[in-house]
Order: structure tokens, then sequence, then C-alpha cells
């Protein structure tokens, strides 16, 4: 579900997980839950660059670090090198276009998974991450820089 929320809302949602309220975490949170995209930590950068640049590439880390360990945001790995940053913390999957480098969500009743490994003793699923790769026919496996 993709909720669109304004400053205020961002703020809101900061206080309610007791992140520290700091102009850089809240433009950084702002970018992400205004857009509701997959963007990258570079693309947050700029985008947070363009209205105050105040924001260091490390800001932006470290506040994607606490989004994500409050539970507010998903790091998508589509690669080694292609790292995403998802606000829909719903349960979903992705599909990402090797040629474009754009990321989509599959909603999580789209794929059917039949089967599970046996677990380890003591150990139970904790999810299932799927991300489909796709590029257009007769195109080259080429990834967009």
């Amino acid at each position: 579900m993709k909720t669109f929320l304004t400053r205020d809302q961002v703020v809101e949602l900061l206080r309610s997980r007791d992140i520290n309220l700091t102009q850089p975490r809240i433009d950084i949170a702002h970018v992400l839950f205004s857009r509701m995209e997959h963007l990258s930590a570079d693309q947050i950068l700029s985008l947070v660059n363009e209205s105050s640049p105040s924001a260091s590439k490390a800001t932006v880390y470290n506040t994607l670090k606490v989004l994500r360990e409050a539970g507010l945001i998903r790091e998508v790995i589509v690669d080694p090198t292609r790292v995403f940053f998802d606000p829909n913390t719903e349960p979903h999957h992705h599909l990402f276009d090797v040629v474009s480098g754009c990321l989509t969500d599959i909603p999580d009743h789209s794929l059917r998974i039949e089967g599970m490994p046996v677990l380890p003793e003591g150990m139970v699923a904790d999810g299932i991450d799927i991300i489909v790769r796709v590029r257009p026919a007769g195109a080259q496996e080429t990834l967009v820089a």
C-alpha cells in the first residue's frame, strides 16, 4: 500500500519510532515517504540536496540504517553494486529491469511459492524476498549505470 506522507506526517512517524529528529533525517525520510519510490542512496542524496544542500553521503547512509532498523524501510539488493531503499514494508516482491535499472513492486499475492527447504534445527523462516530480473526481448544484458 502506497501512502504518500507530508513533511509533518514524516516528523510524526519518526517521533512515533523514537528516532532523534534532525533536519537531515527529516529531509531524507521526507524524500522517501513523499515519493514512495525505490531509491538508491545517491538518488536520495541528490534529491535532498536539491532543496537543502546540507546532507552528506555519510548522513544519508546513517539515516537509512536508522530507518531500516526502526522497520520503516526495506533494503533491496538487486546485485552487489545496486541497492535500493523501499519505503513499502508490507510483504511484496520486486521486478527489476536490468536494462533501465527500474525496480517495481510485485504484490505478494501475485506469486505462489510451493515447498520450503528443510530449515536447520531451531530455525524458522523470517521471510522470502523474490526479485524477478527482466529485460526487453532482444536487449543486451547490460545494466544502466
